[in-house]
């Protein structure tokens, strides 16, 4: 089987669903086609004012299913799942952050040493693929979004002391 390509599939795989999320009233937060383990996963994301229930995750499976099968997007095997991006939404593309500036967010990076540093504060903008953040204390930091692993809104109602549920050391 040739190599595939993830962020081509995944694009092409956005394209054609994005049509099919709007007749169901949804739009796609993102999509990814990933190699878990040995298995290959092309998820959906989708959302809608107020939030998205199973139902809404059903039925977009069920109305992308032919689509895909009939675009022959992927060679061999793959899962096809289709879920929320939930309170603690990762923000992948310009238009997340455009749409949550003023909310308040967790970016996770590399820092010092290796170790993986998380820093909470209010997303006051992003431009030329710099977030800026206001943190607690005032300050305006820009973080560069090619050197962070994830970025998440925060929910301070479910603050466990780690936004991303893993046990990494943390530093401000």
């Amino acid at each position: 089987m040739a190599e595939r390509n993830s962020g081509n599939i995944a694009a092409r795989a956005r394209r054609l669903a994005e049509p099919i999320a709007a007749g169901l009233g949804l739009s796609l937060w993102d999509v990814r086609f990933l190699k878990e383990g040995a298995l290959w996963y092309l998820r959906f994301w989708i959302d809608k004012p107020g939030g998205v229930d199973l139902d809404d995750c059903e039925a977009m499976s069920r109305a992308l299913d032919q689509p895909l099968d009939d675009a022959a997007l992927i060679e061999g095997p793959y899962h096809l799942e289709v879920c929320s991006p939930g309170i603690e939404r990762e923000l992948t593309r310009e238009e997340h952050f455009a749409q949550y500036i003023g909310s308040q967010i967790t970016v996770r990076r590399q820092g010092a040493g290796g170790r993986m540093q998380e820093t909470l504060g209010t997303l006051e903008g992003y431009a030329n693929k710099q977030i800026s953040l206001r943190l607690e204390d005032g300050a305006l930091i820009e973080i560069e979004r090619a050197k962070t692993t994830v970025v998440r809104l925060y929910d301070a109602f479910e603050d466990t002391g780690d936004a991303f549920g893993d046990e990494e050391d943390t530093e401000d």
